[in-house]
């Protein structure tokens, strides 16, 4: 008895001292930890990089795959219209021989006293499309006076396309009474010859080159209008503008960052439609004397065949190139712009 009473309280002593020993271990484990923590939450190299500092570039990089991505769909939808190739190769060989005029023709080939052959000679191997009035070769000509005529066709289009774009964005995003003012006055220009109107604007304005452009810009551009506000009527019906405009988009916002890159395609494809007419219009105010008489056009060097009495005596030689070169342009134009409408709306069916 007397040895086992110390046992007892010595396995009790033994025991609360474990249990003192493990809590003063635990308190004080628990301690540093706790004191530990504040220097381990502030040092910032323990912790990853914030996602926002790589978000800038993240959504850069996203959105220019997303673009490689539209224009790789839409060429590999473009290239099965085998018309729209046609046009577009037609297209780039007569660009290339415009932009590379000056060093494979030179801009000699329009000096009058320095003609190299004599008037209205038949073609030759010396000039496979013969000579004007002045003995300059028709060949050199026509290829110069492609990059005026691709130029006004070109500066023409985009300025036609985008005045009927902005009316047409703002008529349909108002509506109501204000809409009704532009679409009249868009129809009155709509009925008037637009050919009669650039005649007129050409009459009364100085002639040169961007006289022409505007004459063709500022007369071309209701039917535009008309399709593109359309456009908007049916793009600010759908659910997400609703939302834009609920969350404090304003008229600039909506028209701005959801309704213009909705109607882009039709802009494009209206774009590419109309140059085909506009270098057409551009051959017809040359033609009828209202150009810049101080360039060569292909309109310009039908006038200047009419004046040199080509018709009546029988130089087709002179008439025949610009004439065909103004045709098949225009032609090229079309088939490139109905292929690019095709592949943006699949539903037309046209193209291939």
């Amino acid at each position: 008895m007397t040895s086992t009473e110390p046992t007892a309280p010595s396995g009790t002593t033994a025991s609360s001292g474990t249990n003192a020993s493990s809590g003063t271990n635990a308190s004080s484990g628990t301690t540093p930890a706790t004191e530990s923590s504040p220097a381990t939450a502030s040092t910032p190299s323990t912790k990853p990089a914030p996602a926002t500092a790589s978000t800038p570039s993240t959504k850069s990089s996203l959105i220019w795959a997303r673009r490689r991505s539209t224009v790789a769909r839409f060429w590999a939808s473009y290239r099965t219209r085998r018309a729209g190739l046609l046009g577009l190769a037609g297209l780039t060989l007569i660009a290339l021989l415009a932009l590379t005029a000056p060093w494979t023709v030179g801009a000699d080939v329009q000096s009058v006293t320095q003609a190299p052959g004599t008037a209205l000679e038949p073609p030759s191997a010396e000039f496979p499309l013969g000579t004007d009035q002045f003995g300059r070769s028709l060949l050199g000509l026509l290829i110069w006076g492609a990059r005026i005529s691709l130029l006004v066709g070109l500066l023409a289009a985009v300025l036609s396309v985008a005045i009927g774009t902005l009316v047409g964005i703002i008529a349909g995003h108002y509506g109501g009474w204000f809409s009704t003012v532009v679409m009249r006055i868009t129809d009155w220009f709509l009925v008037m010859p637009t050919l009669v109107l650039a005649i007129v604007l050409a009459t009364v304005m100085s002639r040169s080159m961007w006289t022409v452009v505007l004459a063709i810009g500022v007369t071309s551009w209701p039917t535009t209008a008309r399709l593109v506000r359309a456009q908007t009527i049916a793009v600010e019906s759908r659910p997400y503008i609703e939302r834009a405009t609920a969350l404090g988009g304003g008229h600039g916002h909506v028209m701005g960052k959801h309704v213009l890159p909705n109607v882009m395609p039709l802009v494009l494809a209206q774009t590419t439609l109309g140059i085909s007419t506009a270098i057409l219009t551009e051959a017809t105010l040359a033609f009828l004397g209202l150009g810049d008489p101080t360039v060569v056009s292909w309109g310009g060097m039908l006038q200047d065949a009419r004046d040199a009495g080509a018709v009546s005596s029988g130089h087709w030689w002179y008439l025949a190139p610009p004439g065909i070169a103004i045709a098949l342009v225009a032609l090229a134009f079309t088939l490139c712009g109905r292929a690019v409408e095709s592949v943006l709306n699949p539903k037309l069916g046209v193209g291939r």
